[in-house]
């Protein structure tokens, strides 16, 4: 069984591309707070890049925006690629196949406002220097139909 649940906040506005055949892809990532805190020290969070496919990415492109809450519901996958220099790379993520918004009515009509945050007091956490990336240079490798998981 491979099932993943995260209930987090995004680090960047999602982005949409369309493959070849016009399918919608959105690739986002989340901050999710690990659940206990050691004394003095201050609370950690992961962070976990996301795809989505069709009616869920144009779903999340339109309506989630950097910091809102998302909880997210689908299946963790690896795929493998060459970069541009020939080297190969391997991309661990989270294939969203249903999304929420879990923030409050409220918090959500202040990020429509232009306040990203809304009144929550909220500071995205940021990621560790020494995270490996593994994306190309714009953060998205090519959108070919042979990468889509169906």
């Amino acid at each position: 069984m491979n099932k993943v649940m995260l209930l987090g906040r995004l680090t960047r506005d999602p982005e949409i591309r369309y493959s070849a055949s016009q399918v919608a892809v959105t690739r986002f990532s989340l901050a999710v707070n690990r659940r206990f805190v050691k004394q003095g020290e201050e609370r950690q969070a992961d962070f976990f890049n996301c795809v989505s496919f069709r009616s869920t990415a144009e779903f999340v492109s339109k309506y989630f925006v950097k910091g809102q809450q998302m909880a997210v519901v689908g299946s963790l996958q690896s795929r493998k690629y060459d970069d541009e220099t020939g080297k190969s790379r391997t991309v661990i993520e989270v294939v969203a196949e249903e999304v929420y918004f879990a923030d409050s009515k409220r918090e959500r009509d202040g990020m429509s406002q232009g306040n990203s945050f809304g009144n929550t007091g909220y500071t995205a956490p940021v990621a560790p220097a020494q995270a490996p990336d593994f994306s190309d240079d714009d953060g998205f490798m090519p959108i070919d139909d042979d990468n889509l998981p169906f």
